[in-house]
């Protein structure tokens, strides 16, 4: 039986990086002493970190992370080596900073043009997939819709060759709304979408789990607490794991735990622990 596929989005060590006790390499080690199977990289761990406070901002405002500039090519070939000699490929790089709606034509070329860079540091990567995030408001207009559809398009047409796949999260704006993601993912044939089980709107959450386990890419496994059967009783996250399961999902099980307690590392091991009596089972 060949292991189950598990990544860790490497926000799940946000703080570590902040405080300068975490970088990219020591990522890859961390994944690997983990059981990850894959590497799913943020792009701030990719990025110059001038100060923890900028990884933290990044954090909090993924729609506000301009400055997370790709590192230099010959610093993305270490890292790709680094990740060689680990035996693990890379998976799905999550970009802030890139999204493809702005009001201001202006900005919206200035992110198309960090996206085209990201996109080719996925590609030095051999990584399978890139998050580019939507933009735009709440609830989308007419307007809005097709600059957002023509940018995906754009970015899907780039990344196909590169064996790429663009992938939209439910990650702030419009997206976290089932009914607008699946407008937009209609709209874009191609477009991959990472689910991420917290971030839906609270009041919607339940919903757009059921309504979109059967078009879910990737994944991302939130988790803030756990009780003593190893879940975390608020976010239903055994519950969510068994929709996917349940749906038929063949990607990675991703980990992108967030511990109220700060332990980052025991965070991801317990989601990791949580993902295997799931979808082990």
């Amino acid at each position: 039986m060949s292991a189950l596929p598990i990544g860790i989005c490497s926000f799940s060590f946000h703080r570590l990086l902040a405080e300068g006790r975490q970088d990219i390499f020591q990522y890859i080690l961390d994944c690997k002493e983990l059981g990850a199977t894959q590497l799913d990289p943020w792009n701030a761990h990719l990025a110059p970190i001038r100060s923890g406070d900028d990884v933290l901002h990044a954090g909090h405002n993924p729609d506000d992370s301009m400055h997370l500039e790709a590192q230099d090519v010959e610093y993305i070939d270490r890292v790709k080596a680094a990740a060689d000699e680990a035996g693990l490929p890379f998976g799905c790089i999550a970009v802030d900073g890139a999204h493809i709606y702005e009001a201001d034509p202006d900005k919206r070329a200035a992110n198309r043009a960090r996206a085209y860079r990201w996109l080719n540091v996925a590609q030095r990567l051999g990584a399978q997939q890139m998050r580019i995030d939507s933009g735009g408001a709440a609830e989308l207009n007419d307007e809005e819709l097709a600059v957002i559809v023509e940018g995906y398009r754009d970015l899907i047409d780039r990344a196909k060759p590169a064996g790429i796949q663009i992938v939209v999260e439910n990650h702030w704006g419009p997206t976290t709304d089932p009914d607008q993601l699946l407008r937009l993912l209609d709209a874009v044939p191609g477009l991959g979408f990472l689910h991420d089980l917290h971030n839906w709107r609270p009041e919607v959450r339940d919903r757009g789990r059921r309504l979109l386990a059967d078009r879910s890419d990737c994944l991302h496994v939130k988790t803030f607490a756990f009780d003593e059967t190893g879940d975390d009783p608020d976010e239903k996250a055994r519950e969510g794991l068994q929709l996917l399961k349940d749906a038929g999902y063949r990607g990675a099980w991703g980990v992108e735990s967030v511990p109220r307690d700060g332990n980052e590392i025991d965070g991801a091991r317990r989601t990791i622990e949580l993902i295997r009596s799931v979808a082990g089972a």
